[in-house]
């Protein structure tokens, strides 16, 4: 860099400059993996941990893991839990391999601390084989939680340090860590996405080399807070709640931190930043003041869950507001997911279903103006319009009109809409329906403009 001279310097300030004033020219485009994630819109974070045996622990409290006897699973079933996610819709599962515990829910050869060393099954179980069974058996996409910041039986703690005491060196434990990625993504295949709660220690900071792993093994998965430098980075939203902030581009500044630890600048995105990286949007089942957050299971909280109609709020406010929607689903201590949440899940999925697999009418196409006519006048309250992504996110703002009454009045306005955005307006009958693109970066392309009939509870 000592070498070049004033005027690269000069040229390329200039040239920033003029890219600067021709924003409505960049247009970022997702490639074919970000797309069938987007596609995909909702999925399952199965959790099964040792606060699930013994929910007094605290993996913080170094030396007091639950002994590996505790965990046994007796009635375990993955099919159950595949035929409840595909009653909720889900096309995408991901497994907690791995918690903060530091538990294995496969028999790792990194250590002595998995299920190969429980009674289940007499020590012969790998809850992760039978889980990507059952996700093959019911065509549900692969996915794999293994956090590398947290783990209570090496005293190990955010963002993947050892703490004084630990059993381990901070190199002994990037061995470790690097050991269980490779079996993880070495012998089950490709995963379809992988997921790094509170991220990865960079090894610029002395943490295990992720990344390269990563390239070489999984190159396809999208990552969820992953390391920097992986092409196919999704972010976090801001918050376990379902709620994506409005607007929420898929596009951003930064597709996460060196070490992925940080929220990136901006939760909203930018319609001009130059990284494709969507937000992901997880939220539990159960309350968020129920055991450990919602996240697991604990005898006498069946009833601890979100009515239909919060749960319909936050399909609205994550598929709805251009991100996936993952939702955390708990598994007790016979290995099951619990009746009731069963039948919640399923209920959850027929809403869904009965509100948005049926529009009144639908079009699309490409320009700025939209319009549906239905046969005959009707009531409706909701509209789902969905940019053709892979020509990038390019609406910046748009409002929908209808004629009632003879008389054309607006019903909404937005900005972003990206893979989708739903609209929900107060019940009005209606003649006519138009959207109306009031700003754009390039030529709008509509894949899906469609409304519906007003929901009936």
């Amino acid at each position: 860099m000592k070498r070049k001279t004033c005027f690269f310097y000069l040229s390329f300030s200039l040239i920033l400059l003029s890219c600067a004033n021709k924003k409505d020219a960049r247009v970022v485009t997702p490639n074919d993996i970000q797309l069938a994630w987007a596609d995909a819109e909702i999925g399952v974070l199965f959790h099964l941990d040792m606060p699930t045996f013994k929910p007094d622990y605290n993996f913080r409290l170094w030396g007091t893991h639950p002994d590996a006897a505790l965990f046994n699973p007796t009635a375990l079933n993955t099919d159950q839990w595949m035929e409840t996610a595909r009653a909720l819709g889900a096309t995408y599962a991901v497994l907690v391999a791995k918690h903060c515990s530091g538990f294995s829910l496969w028999p790792t050869e990194a250590h002595d601390y998995s299920v190969k060393h429980s009674p289940w099954r007499d020590g012969k179980g790998d809850i992760v084989a039978d889980f990507i069974a059952s996700c093959k058996k019911y065509n549900i996409r692969p996915g794999i939680y293994a956090s590398t910041t947290a783990n209570g039986y090496l005293y190990v703690d955010n963002p993947g340090l050892v703490q004084p005491g630990a059993p381990v060196t901070q190199e002994e434990y990037n061995l470790i860590v690097e050991r269980q990625l490779t079996e993880l993504w070495r012998n089950y295949g490709e995963l379809f996405e992988i997921w790094f709660d509170g991220g990865v220690l960079s090894k610029a900071r002395g943490g295990a080399d992720v990344l390269a792993l990563v390239e070489k093994l999984q190159p396809k998965a999208i990552a969820f807070q992953g390391p920097y430098g992986h092409p196919n980075l999704i972010r976090w939203v801001g918050n376990e709640e379902g709620v994506a902030p409005y607007p929420c581009w898929a596009t951003a500044d930064s597709t996460t931190n060196a070490d992925g630890t940080v929220v990136i600048n901006g939760l909203n995105g930018d319609p001009f930043a130059p990284y494709w990286c969507p937000g992901e949007s997880d939220f539990t089942l159960r309350w968020n003041r129920s055991f450990q957050g919602g996240w697991f299971w604990t005898a006498g909280q069946d009833s601890m869950m979100f009515t239909i109609d919060e749960l319909m709020t936050k399909y609205i406010t994550s598929v709805g507001r251009n991100t996936n929607m993952l939702l955390g689903v708990v598994i007790d201590d016979r290995g099951l997911i619990p009746d009731a949440d069963v039948q919640q899940l399923t209920l959850f999925g027929n809403e869904i279903r009965r509100q948005y697999e049926t529009p009144l009418c639908r079009t699309a196409g490409k320009g700025k103006e939209y319009l549906i006519r239905p046969e005959q006048p009707a009531t409706i309250d909701r509209a789902v319009i969905q940019e053709d992504i892979a020509k990038g996110e390019r609406v910046l703002s748009y409002r929908i009109e209808a004629k009632t009454d003879g008389e054309w009045k607006q019903l909404s306005t937005g900005t972003n809409i990206g893979h989708k955005h739903i609209d929900k307006f107060q019940p009005c009958t209606v003649s006519e329906i138009k959207l109306i693109v009031t700003e754009a970066k390039a030529e709008p392309l509509i894949k899906d403009f469609a409304v519906f009939t007003a929901s009936e509870k």
